[in-house]
């Protein structure tokens, strides 16, 4: 059952020249979507034939165990070693670093999306500033990566350890790009991943965002309790929390996407961007028009686009 409004989108490509001149898109060029109604809560829907299997310890640090919830596709042949296995889509839910949940109504929905579109998808839970700074939340996805690669869920879930992809939306995205873009090497092994779709990401923390009037909180303060910095000069935790500063050659395909006005500045987004092409990095980048914020993004046209993203570099 749908809760809410539908939206859709009209195409206009802004990488028109590039492409009649046989060159992909370079710097920040991005394909410019115009939504035509602006909903009022992200697009939910429910997968009544999905099944879920909710909180899995996956890592216990300090005494402190996060879980996270796996959904599979109907027809998924779990334990099966017959069957071929599944790639898998590892979902980070937003919240300012500070709240939110795996299992909230519109985290479960796209863990259930992915699940009916044939991946394996696990929405994962991440120790939550201030009580807990980076890179507790990097450390804490990295494990949930690690531990889908262990041979115990492996043969347990039917799931291929080479075929993981991140997605993230907010400080999700943010967690999912640092996914990406940390560490080198092999896509397939310890905590990479072979492919990112991020949304709204916060890219660059090394200094106070500005953010519109739309914004409630002080968006720097909420940098420093993720950073536990007191101020932004010397707060090397900074750096290393912006996935703009970690980028490389080695890094995996990308899938960005930002609204034009929301409350995350595009030049998030769009900095970010260019570094990865800079480096040679696949990316395919969206831009909305309007304030749209991470997921209220996913109507159909955007959900096609992930879906496609996510089918070219994991497979289907």
């Amino acid at each position: 059952m749908r809760v809410s409004t539908r939206v859709s989108f009209a195409v206009v490509f802004t990488i028109v020249a590039a492409a009649l001149s046989g060159c992909g898109p370079t710097g920040d060029d991005a394909q410019v979507v115009t939504p035509t109604v602006e909903p009022v809560y992200p697009q939910v829907q429910t997968y009544p034939e999905i099944p879920v299997i909710e909180n899995i310890p996956f890592s216990t640090t300090d005494g402190t165990t996060q879980r996270l919830d796996a959904c599979f596709p109907a027809d998924a042949a779990i334990d099966d070693p017959t069957s071929d296995p599944r790639a898998v889509i590892v979902s980070l839910h937003g919240g300012s670093w500070q709240h939110g949940d795996k299992s909230n109504l519109t985290w479960r929905s796209i863990c259930q999306w992915f699940a009916s579109e044939g991946f394996v998808a696990v929405s994962v839970n991440y120790r939550l500033a201030p009580e807990f700074t980076f890179p507790a939340q990097l450390d804490d996805v990295q494990d949930a990566v690690r531990w889908l690669r262990d041979p115990a869920q492996v043969t347990r879930y039917n799931i291929d350890p080479a075929r993981i992809g991140a997605f993230g939306g907010s400080a999700g995205g943010n967690l999912a790009a640092l996914l990406g873009v940390t560490g080198s090497g092999s896509w397939a092994t310890g905590a990479r991943v072979a492919a990112v779709a991020e949304l709204s990401g916060p890219a660059d923390l090394r200094d106070p965002i500005p953010t519109t009037d739309s914004y409630s909180q002080d968006f720097a303060a909420v940098q420093l309790q993720y950073t536990g910095c007191a101020t932004f000069t010397d707060c090397d935790a900074a750096a290393a929390a912006s996935p703009v500063t970690q980028v490389d050659d080695s890094d995996p395909p990308f899938f960005v996407a930002h609204s034009s006005e929301e409350f995350i500045p595009i030049s998030q987004a769009q900095d970010f961007v260019r570094a990865l092409r800079d480096a040679r990095v696949a990316v395919t980048f969206v831009t909305v028009k309007g304030t749209l914020h991470s997921v209220a993004m996913l109507d159909d046209d955007m959900r096609a686009r992930v879906l496609t993203f996510f089918r070219d570099n994991l497979g289907s």
